[in-house]
């Protein structure tokens, strides 16, 4: 009754007014026609918005299934034009360019290797997308793409990708809205690149890398900075390996997206690293999530998702470790959370509503301020807890089994508060709020709400956890 009083108190005078999203029956029928397990929104016009996935009407060359028109005039003056060269090279050919600058825009719609050797530099002039890859079996290596130009509307970009089985590689893309935009296109090897925007505020940059209708493509060993996301929608079958991402919003957002594997990668100081939304499939496997911080932190995050697994990831100084908003969402469907060592966040695994379908494997959490939270005043002791290292296990193992010999169990006392209520959350460390945890655990006021039951925990931690810990 005084948690409650004083919940009340706190939201007093304070409103909150949140629009219903629309709802996802018929989207959802789309997405399992085109192999997408998982709910999602219909499918809306985004032309002429920021970050459009929409046919690109006001770009160059016309919308998304026109054909690209080879340009005539540099927008460089002064500068060799390198379309001229494209345009004599014969297809199947090897175009090894000498040092220097180019001026764009270019296309390339033949099967050709255009080859920098990291001594070239492609200048767009400020203006339109700097160079169109409209060809299958293409390579494109060792170019320095810069200076595109800053249109939202017409998707200005380093790299407009639309074919099949090219090797875009070896580039360096700065000053660029959108680094590489690929649509329509599968089968492409995007390896060993480095991705800059342009020097806006975070929530007008261009996209790092951009799948629209993409599929089975390998992005791979990349390094990305200072951009604003990395996005896949409705694309499908995608693998991310072995990439780096520093100071953008999402490391990678799924939308839409069956079946894409994440594994490998290094996602620092970004606000979000991995979204899955609306989304089905596929596995983030052996990632490091590091200082994903801010209002709206979270390592990884599902949004009506299901059948991901999460395993063997490092996730440590983030604002939430993993956070399910009505995930799983497909009937008889799971997420699985296996193996990961969450540490040091400010909430471990938090969960939106209280929903089953979550099974919560072989994981260590230690160090974070909360280890699992819930965003109503239900309780995520209707999923699978099993074998996890708690460090606030309160028990004892006799048989020597590093198994413990009572369940670990989670209760919500005090600091259920600041779960039920969203401005409370600013108090959440306080001194005030700190003994009502305390006074309430020692005498509750109320029965507290059981969070939880990991009927196996385990009591030390595994030698390769310390290890990843550096301990």
């Amino acid at each position: 009754m005084f948690s409650r009083l004083l919940a009340a108190g706190l939201a007093g005078g304070l409103a909150l007014f949140v629009l219903p999203s629309p709802g996802a029956e018929d989207a959802l029928t789309a997405l399992q026609r085109s192999g997408a397990r998982g709910s999602g929104r219909a499918d809306v016009a985004e032309s002429g918005r920021n970050g459009a996935m929409g046919a690109p009407a006001a770009a160059g060359w016309g919308s998304i299934d026109e054909t690209a028109a080879i340009p005539t005039v540099p927008r460089v003056p002064g500068l060799p034009f390198l379309q001229d060269l494209i345009n004599a090279a014969p297809a199947g050919s090897l175009l090894k360019l000498d040092p220097g600058r180019y001026s764009g825009p270019v296309v390339v719609n033949k099967s050709l290797t255009i080859d920098g050797q990291g001594a070239v530099t492609v200048d767009g002039g400020g203006k339109g997308t700097v160079f169109v890859l409209d060809a299958n079996q293409a390579v494109v290596r060792g170019l320095h793409l810069t200076n595109s130009g800053s249109s939202h509307d017409s998707d200005d970009a380093c790299l407009n990708v639309r074919g099949d089985h090219n090797v875009i590689e070896d580039l360096r893309i700065d000053d660029c809205l959108f680094g590489i935009d690929l649509k329509k296109s599968n089968d492409n090897v995007v390896r060993g690149n480095y991705i800059r925007s342009k020097p806006f505020d975070l929530g007008t940059r261009g996209d790092s890398l951009r799948l629209w209708y993409s599929h089975r493509n390998l992005i791979a060993g990349n390094v990305i900075e200072d951009s604003r996301d990395m996005v896949a929608w409705y694309s499908n079958d995608n693998r991310y390996l072995d990439n780096a991402a520093r100071r953008s919003r999402y490391s990678i957002h799924f939308m839409f997206a069956a079946n894409n594997l994440v594994e490998g990668n290094r996602f620092y100081d970004n606000a979000v690293g991995v979204y899955v939304m609306y989304s089905g499939g596929g596995a983030i496997r052996n990632n490091l999530f590091s200082h994903a911080n801010g209002p709206t932190g979270m390592a990884v995050g599902f949004k009506e998702a299901s059948d991901v697994v999460v395993e063997g990831n490092e996730i440590v100084y983030c604002g939430v470790g993993v956070g399910l908003d009505m995930s799983p969402f497909e009937p008889d469907s799971t997420i699985t959370i296996r193996a990961n060592r969450i540490a040091y966040n400010g909430v471990g695994v938090s969960f939106l509503a209280d929903k089953e379908g979550t099974l919560v494997e072989g994981n260590v959490f230690e160090g974070n301020l909360t280890q699992v939270a819930l965003g109503d005043a239900g309780s995520a002791r209707h999923n699978v807890w099993r074998g996890n290292y708690w460090d606030d296990y309160q028990g004892f193992d006799r048989d020597r089994d590093n198994v413990g010999d009572r369940p670990h169990e989670l209760y919500a006392y005090a600091d259920q508060l600041w779960m039920e209520v969203p401005y409370a959350r600013l108090f959440r460390n306080a001194p005030m709020m700190e003994m009502l945890d305390f006074l309430e655990r020692l005498a509750p006021f109320s029965t507290p709400v059981l969070l939880l039951r990991d009927d196996r925990p385990v009591f030390e931690k595994s030698r390769a956890s310390s290890e990843r810990a550096g301990q």
